[in-house]
C-alpha cells in the first residue's frame, strides 16, 4: 500500500501543480454534462490525461475510473479512481475550494487515498489500516458532539428537482445543528471532516471518484461513512460523522426523506 499511496501522491501533486500553473479564466473553454450547471473545463480533462498517463506507465495492467473519461480496461485486480478536479466551478471562478483525488482499489476494496488542495498547500492521504494524515500530522475526527453543536457541511446536485428537496432538507437540518458549511467540493468537506474542521457530512449524489479517496481518509481518521437505513455509501446518499453523531445525524434525515424525488 505504501507504493500506490506514494505513487499516487506523486500524480496527485503533479496534477495540482499543473492547474495551479494554468488557472482559468471565465473565458475559460467550457462544457456542460449532467446540466447547465454542471461544468467541464478544458482543464478537467487536461488533469485526467495526465493522470492516466502517469498511472499507465507505471502500472500498465491496472484499470482507470476517471470522471471525465470513464472507465478503461485493463488485467489486473486493481482499480485507480481518479478525480480530476473535484470542484470545478469553484476552481473556474477562481474560488480555493477545489482538489485533486486519487485512490486505488485492489478486489473491490480501496486501500489508499491522496486529495491535494493546491491552493492550501496540503495533500491529505489515508492507507487502509494506517490512518488518515496531513503532512506528518495523524488526524483524528472530533468526537463527542452532539448534533445541536455540530458544523455540518453538505453540498447539492445539479439538477432543478433535485435541488428543490436538498433545500427543503437543509432547512429542516439548519435549525437543529450549530451550522452549515457548503464548499462546493465533496473530498475537501471529507477531509474537513478528518481533521476537524467540521464535525459530520452528508450529501446525495456524489460520486465514487468524489468519495474514494476522501472517504477512506475520513473513515481512517475514525469517522463512520455510510448510506441511510443499512446502505453502503453510494451517489444515493452519503452521511459521514463520528460515531454517536452519525446515528443522530442519520435518524434526522431518515425522517426527512432525503432521497425522494421533487
Amino acid at each position: 500500500m505504501s507504493d500506490f499511496l506514494r505513487l499516487a501522491e506523486d500524480i496527485a501533486r503533479e496534477a495540482g501543480d499543473m492547474l495551479l500553473a494554468k488557472r482559468p479564466t471565465m473565458s475559460e473553454e467550457i462544457e456542460t454534462k449532467s446540466s447547465p450547471t454542471d461544468v467541464v473545463t478544458a482543464l478537467d480533462t487536461a488533469s485526467e490525461e495526465l493522470i492516466r498517463e502517469r498511472i499507465q506507465a507505471a502500472r500498465p495492467g491496472d484499470r482507470i475510473l476517471g470522471e471525465e473519461g470513464g472507465e478503461g480496461p485493463g488485467e489486473s485486480d486493481v482499480r485507480w479512481i481518479v478525480d480530476p478536479i473535484d470542484g470545478t466551478v469553484n476552481f473556474l471562478y477562481g474560488l480555493p475550494e477545489w482538489a485533486v483525488s486519487i485512490a486505488v482499489e485492489v478486489g473491490g476494496r480501496v486501500v489508499a487515498g491522496v486529495v491535494n488542495i493546491p491552493t492550501r498547500g496540503e495533500v491529505y492521504t489515508a492507507a487502509l489500516g494506517e490512518g488518515a494524515w496531513l503532512g506528518g500530522r495523524r488526524l483524528h475526527c472530533n468526537t463527542g458532539v452532539p448534533l445541536a453543536q455540530a458544523l455540518v457541511a453538505t453540498g447539492f446536485g445539479y439538477g432543478v428537482a433535485r435541488r428543490a428537496v436538498q433545500g427543503q432538507v437543509v432547512a429542516a437540518v439548519l435549525p437543529r445543528v450549530r451550522d452549515i458549511r457548503r464548499g462546493g467540493s465533496c473530498a475537501i468537506d471529507m477531509c474537513s471532516l478528518a481533521a476537524g474542521r467540521v464535525d459530520a457530512y452528508y450529501e446525495r449524489g456524489i460520486n465514487p471518484w468524489d468519495y474514494a479517496a476522501a472517504g477512506l481518509i475520513a473513515t481512517e481518521s475514525g469517522a463512520r461513512l455510510a448510506g441511510l437505513r443499512g446502505k453502503p455509501v453510494s451517489p444515493e446518499f452519503a452521511v459521514c460523522a463520528a460515531p454517536g453523531l452519525f446515528e443522530e445525524l442519520h435518524d434526522l434525515l431518515v425522517t426527512l426523506d432525503p432521497e425522494r424525488d421533487a
